[in-house]
């Protein structure tokens, strides 16, 4: 397996860039199939979890790096933030049990903590368990 970057890549460049997943998972359906890269189901939970909690090597600003800041310089200015108006993208977490449990090994797996998803106003996970919700949009280039 070859990888891009290694933790110290990520430990020294993480106070200075935006955080993004290029996972394109569903937990069903045509983009389901294959062995995926665990990252898929567990780069944002492993963000707070590794390098926030355990690592220290960036704070909580990581929310803005995974939220606002990447939404705005890829022109989605309804997306980021909680303001009336905006589109309602939300991911409610416990900050104490958030954990990333994919692996190479087995990557298809949900990570812990957490509770609640709302996607463009949809509850799309309710404490924990997924509702089927499917209110995600493909942004095609303006």
């Amino acid at each position: 397996m070859r990888f891009a970057t290694d933790e110290e890549d990520v430990k020294k460049i993480g106070p200075f860039s935006m955080i993004g997943s290029g996972g394109s998972v569903l937990p069903d359906g045509i983009l389901s199939h294959g062995h995926l890269y665990p990252r898929n189901f567990g780069t944002f939970p492993r963000v707070i979890a590794r390098y926030v909690k355990e690592l220290k090597a960036i704070t909580l600003e990581a929310v803005y790096k995974m939220t606002s800041f990447p939404a705005r310089r890829i022109g989605l200015f309804d997306r980021g933030i909680i303001r009336p108006k905006m589109a309602a993208d939300i991911v409610i977490f416990d900050f104490d049990k958030i954990q990333d449990l994919a692996s190479y090994e087995n990557p298809k797996s949900y990570p812990q903590g957490i509770v609640h998803v709302i996607v463009n106003g949809e509850l799309t996970i309710f404490e924990t368990e997924h509702t089927l919700a499917r209110a995600g949009k493909i942004f095609r280039k303006r």
